[in-house]
């Protein structure tokens, strides 16, 4: 069993940021469903998009727009910091927690409900996925975990080897003010790993509208002047308009590339 799974399995308060948990990590997954059932653990979900198959699980759900992991990053430190140093605790002062607030799109008040709900427990772990890894604000963001592993008592475990080192060996207490938000209304994609169905792209009913495409129909994903064929399928266990886009990590092309949401144009094809 690799440390991480054992981590989890130990743990009775699990935050999960920036994964889509089953299509990243399926054993991460079958581990928190464990752990809630062997421990009663508390399982907090955050992320753009809901996952149905979360959905018996999880306790709260915390739902933040695209590309504002670096917000949530920074109050999630000021929910669960305790004794920072000089340094973390002057950052912390200057940010508007009210602002970063309403351009995430996630209340303060839900942040407060899942640090009451941490009160009795006991070993507490925050997983960070894949979403924080090929953020722009990368380095700042690693940064921010690092003061969290430090200065509170959640565990900062990393689905992405590399990342999780990054955060250990981090020194660096200079944080950087959280970056004004890019928008991304629209049509956005996000890409997921999934062998089974790489040629679909599943969306909700409301992204069908947006896009002006129907379920079944074959549509051409424009990026930047990068293109891809995928069939489009409705699902109506989705809301919002942010469409699920199956890829191997094989594949080559826009969808693997820098940040895993990316702001697309969709035609018929």
């Amino acid at each position: 069993m690799n440390s991480k799974i054992e981590k989890i399995l130990n743990s009775d308060y699990i935050i999960s940021f920036g994964s889509f948990l089953a299509q990243d990590n399926e054993e991460v997954k079958e581990a928190i469903i464990e752990t809630i059932a062997q421990k009663n653990a508390e399982f907090i979900y955050m992320h753009p998009v809901d996952n149905i198959d979360l959905k018996v699980y999880y306790s709260q759900l915390i739902k933040y727009e695209v590309g504002s992991e670096e917000g949530i990053a920074s109050m999630l430190l000021d929910t669960f910091v305790k004794n920072p140093s000089s340094k973390i605790q002057e950052y912390l002062d200057d940010l508007d927690m009210g602002y970063i607030s309403a351009e995430s799109s996630a209340g303060e008040e839900e942040f407060e409900e899942a640090c009451e709900k941490a009160e009795s427990k006991t070993s507490k772990v925050l997983l960070v996925g894949r979403d924080v890894t090929t953020h722009e604000r990368f380095k700042n963001i690693v940064r921010i975990l690092s003061a969290i592993n430090k200065y509170s008592d959640l565990e900062v475990i990393c689905l992405d080897k590399e990342t999780q080192t990054k955060v250990d060996l981090c020194d660096e207490e200079e944080l950087e003010e959280v970056e004004e938000l890019d928008s991304y209304n629209g049509t956005v994609v996000y890409a997921i790993f999934d062998k089974e169905d790489c040629q679909k792209l599943v969306g909700s009913q409301s992204f069908a509208r947006i896009a002006k495409i129907q379920d079944k129909d074959e549509v051409v994903l424009n990026y930047k002047g990068q293109k891809i064929k995928k069939e489009f399928i409705v699902n109506n266990d989705l809301y919002g308009t942010v469409a699920l886009c199956p890829i191997l990590d094989s594949n080559v092309s826009f969808l693997v590339e820098n940040y895993r949401y990316k702001k697309v144009q969709v035609t018929k094809a």
